[in-house]
């Protein structure tokens, strides 16, 4: 995990939109695009290295074309500010590159908070990307939310407070709970996480 970004959702304070659901996407939609054209116009983001950079030059700020955009926020994400709002980086990618804002978060695949790499981003729920997080440094097994007994040897597999159940050896148990993570989302889910990333490197069918 590398924690969910809090950029807010434009045009919903200006704009009355319309009850019906699949208008009132349309319309969400339209106003994401107006949004999108206008960020390009201003920045480009470069899918390859996710640096964002300045198309133009801007008066009176010293900011120059070419230059790179975004800061630093608590917790290592990269921000900027468009109009005078903040938004976070990795949200804008989404809109420069799909259109829209997605509904849920978006997910650092390699939990570094300012890579903001297109191949590196995804659209995942609050839960889902809670999954998605570094194994802890205390961790001895090797493998996220897998456990060893010290006095029988065997491993346990958890997520949060849900004990999935204890294994023979620390790649069963993985794979346990790899399974469990995608029973919890279906869509999407954490099939690029870190426990599935290495059980496919050892030539685990996952």
């Amino acid at each position: 995990m590398c924690g969910r970004g809090s950029l807010p959702r434009q045009g919903h304070s200006d704009l009355a939109l319309p009850h019906n659901s699949s208008e009132r996407i349309s319309t969400e939609r339209n106003c994401h695009m107006l949004i999108q054209k206008k960020l390009k116009e201003l920045l480009h983001y470069n899918k390859e290295t996710g640096v964002f950079t300045r198309r133009k030059w801007v008066n009176g700020t010293g900011q120059k074309k070419g230059d790179v955009v975004g800061s630093y926020k608590s917790g290592g994400y990269l921000q900027c500010k468009i109009s005078g709002k903040l938004y976070m980086m990795h949200r804008l990618a989404f809109l420069y590159v799909e259109g829209y804002f997605p509904e849920h978060c978006v997910d650092h695949l390699n939990g570094v908070c300012d890579d903001n790499r297109w191949c590196n981003l995804r659209h995942a729920t609050i839960s889902c990307n809670m999954q998605n997080k570094a194994i802890g440094k205390n961790n001895k097994t090797g493998f996220v939310g897998v456990s060893v007994n010290s006095a029988s040897g065997k491993f346990s597999a958890e997520i949060k407070d849900i004990r999935i159940g204890v294994f023979e050896t620390p790649e069963s148990a993985a794979l346990a709970r790899c399974e469990y993570e995608k029973s919890l989302d279906g869509w999407n889910c954490n099939d690029r996480g870190v426990n599935f990333k290495k059980l496919r490197s050892m030539g685990y069918d996952i």
